[in-house]
């Protein structure tokens, strides 16, 4: 199982540090959140970027239903290309209650779906260059020859890790045409929370059963370990890592201040 660190808050210079830190202790990726407003993600990556040369590098998690497809096209092909092929991109319907409608961006979750289908078809066609044309219920583009940048250095593409709603039949049909699973379950009262080690097992099962891609698939859980007690820390991996998970991310959401991230960081990464 590999083994990244999210960046709960900062600034680009913060990520830049930690990254950095985060390297020299061994894990294996460096991830930051991405805000309707505040530090730029792909700012705060690409400072990361310039200062590591092994960890991978990425959003958790990037609502693609409010970017431009195109924009994050071109953010995504341009830090893979300086990173020398580091990227992983996170996408997911986003959390509405993080500044959504203060800023007018759509919160019905159907069109935000219809939004994130359109955005992953209009993301990938991008990344493998001109000429590329799309027709959809929200977005049109026509081919251009206007200075088209180069591909990402990853092919067949930047490896993209979609969240996939259990049991949602559509949502999880979404996951098996991309790279990762970002498990969580839909409650009853429509609020999502990550899935237990006996339901992601559910999910790698479907997965397994339904992908008919041969590339690479990744299963990407979170949380937190006490980086004092590492016998305790395997024990908390252990279970996710027999449910199927490639990857457990570090997310100290709650961390009271930089002085805290930076000591877990610098314990390293758990280890099963």
């Amino acid at each position: 199982m590999q083994t990244g660190f999210v960046l709960p808050h900062g600034e680009a210079r913060d990520a830049a540090d930690l990254a950095a830190l985060a390297e020299r202790c061994g894990w294996d990726g460096f991830f930051v959140w991405e805000p309707v407003w505040g530090v730029d993600a792909w700012v705060s990556l690409t400072a990361a970027a310039m200062v590591t040369q092994r960890m991978r590098l990425g959003t958790m998690l990037t609502p693609l239903s409010r970017m431009r497809p195109w924009k994050l096209a071109s953010e995504t092909a341009t830090l893979d290309r300086l990173s020398n092929g580091r990227v992983i991109l996170a996408v997911g319907l986003g959390a509405v209650d993080t500044g959504f409608a203060a800023f007018g961006e759509v919160t019905d979750r159907k069109i935000r779906a219809e939004l994130l289908d359109e955005g992953l078809d209009i993301l990938t066609g991008l990344w493998g260059g001109q000429p590329f044309a799309y027709e959809g219920t929200h977005y049109r583009v026509q081919p251009t020859e206007f200075m088209p940048p180069p591909p990402p250095l990853q092919q067949p593409r930047i490896p993209i890790w979609v969240t996939g709603a259990w049991p949602a039949e559509k949502s999880m049909r979404r996951v098996l045409k991309y790279d990762g699973l970002l498990p969580q379950v839909k409650g009853e009262d429509g609020t999502m929370r990550q899935a237990t080690a006996e339901e992601l097992r559910a999910m790698a099962a479907y997965v397994a059963e339904h992908r008919a891609l041969q590339t690479p698939f990744d299963i990407v859980v979170e949380g937190e370990t006490p980086g004092d007690d590492p016998v305790a820390a395997a024990t908390l991996l252990e279970p996710w890592a027999e449910a199927g998970a490639t990857w457990w991310l570090e997310a100290m959401w709650q961390a009271p201040d930089l002085n805290a991230v930076r000591r877990r960081v610098e314990q390293g990464p758990p280890r099963t």
